[in-house]
């Protein structure tokens, strides 16, 4: 028999005291996340699809966490000034990269030093999205159709010019080049939009762009649609072939969107801001954005995403090299 029962009590409920004490210490140390403001950074300029998306599941992400969320664009250097701004942000899920295959699987096939690494300083959170792209002409040019347009090329090797706004849209065109066996010359830019506003103004011929990007300006008659990248037909512009169906055969080009942050973000924060960001592209506003490009909701895990990722990369490196582009 205890001859000190009170005193057995007295520690018990002493030490339950002090372990509460310090987990609530613990809690008021690590508020939830999203405590305060998140920033998504875009690699593209405002108006890009990119940007589209981001914005839209800003606002959603907004309204569940109940905290504001910041798009910030950080245009330029096929979306490696913003990478490497991600890279080097605070690993505590406040900076989140939105961005797509160009900086996370195509880059470091087409330059020869990043200032960040793909891999090792970034911690995936989800995919977002896929979709194609379109093959564009000014409306005003006389090709009609892809057999007009390579008829052309063909005739007047390196005359023609495509532009490109990231690594998607370029070697969109690349492919086209290699699979039709034409010359075209490529004129690169900081983001689709602006190299769309060049194909409207005349100064260069052609591009094969994304489609939230490209056709809102074939729907107002500004541009010609020839073409579609991937082998299904976009439900955007369902009467426009795709490219394998015009001629071009075993063309499939298309893209994705996806989520990252800093590597050595805190998991249970990285599993907060994917299970935030998977609601969000049920939005109304996201849902739209897919809707309206032509494209889809596309969501994972932060393991599936890096695996993802990796075989992406590899089909990317076997793209570029068979295109015969040379690293930069």
């Amino acid at each position: 028999m205890n001859p000190f029962p009170h005193r057995r009590r007295v520690l018990a409920a002493t030490a339950a005291a002090v372990l509460c004490a310090a987990a609530g210490a613990a809690n008021a140390q690590a508020p939830a996340y999203p405590a305060k403001p998140v920033t998504f950074v875009v690699p593209f300029a405002a108006g890009s699809a990119t940007d589209q998306l981001a914005r839209a599941l800003g606002q959603a992400v907004s309204t569940d966490a109940r905290q504001p969320v910041v798009v910030e664009n950080k245009a330029g250097a096929s979306g490696m000034i913003a990478a490497q701004s991600v890279a080097k942000a605070p690993a505590d899920g406040y900076t989140v990269l939105i961005t797509t295959n160009t900086t996370h699987a195509a880059n470091e096939h087409l330059y020869k030093k990043l200032p960040y690494d793909p891999v090792k300083d970034f911690a995936p959170v989800t995919g977002l999205g896929k979709g194609g792209q379109v093959l564009v002409v000014n409306a005003g040019a006389p090709y009609k159709n892809v057999g007009d347009l390579l008829a052309a090329a063909r005739k007047n090797p390196g005359k023609l010019s495509f532009g490109s706004g990231s690594s998607s849209s370029r070697m969109a065109g690349e492919m086209l080049k290699q699979l039709a066996g034409v010359d075209i010359l490529h004129v690169p830019y900081k983001s689709n939009p602006l190299a769309i506003t060049d194909l409207l103004g005349g100064q260069i011929d052609l591009m094969i762009t994304d489609t939230s990007t490209g056709v809102p300006q074939v729907k107002a008659g500004k541009l010609r649609a020839l073409g579609y990248s991937t082998q299904t037909r976009s439900t955007q512009l369902p009467e426009v072939p795709t490219l394998d169906e015009a001629g071009v055969k075993g063309y499939d080009m298309g893209y994705w969107f996806a989520a990252y942050v800093p590597a050595g973000t805190p998991a249970p924060v990285v599993a907060r801001l994917n299970a935030l960001l998977a609601q969000a592209t049920r939005s109304q506003a996201a849902q739209s954005f897919f809707e309206t490009a032509g494209s889809e909701a596309w969501t994972t895990t932060p393991e599936e995403l890096a695996r993802f990722q990796a075989a992406e990369t590899q089909k990317w490196g076997r793209v570029i090299k068979a295109a015969g582009i040379e690293a930069e």
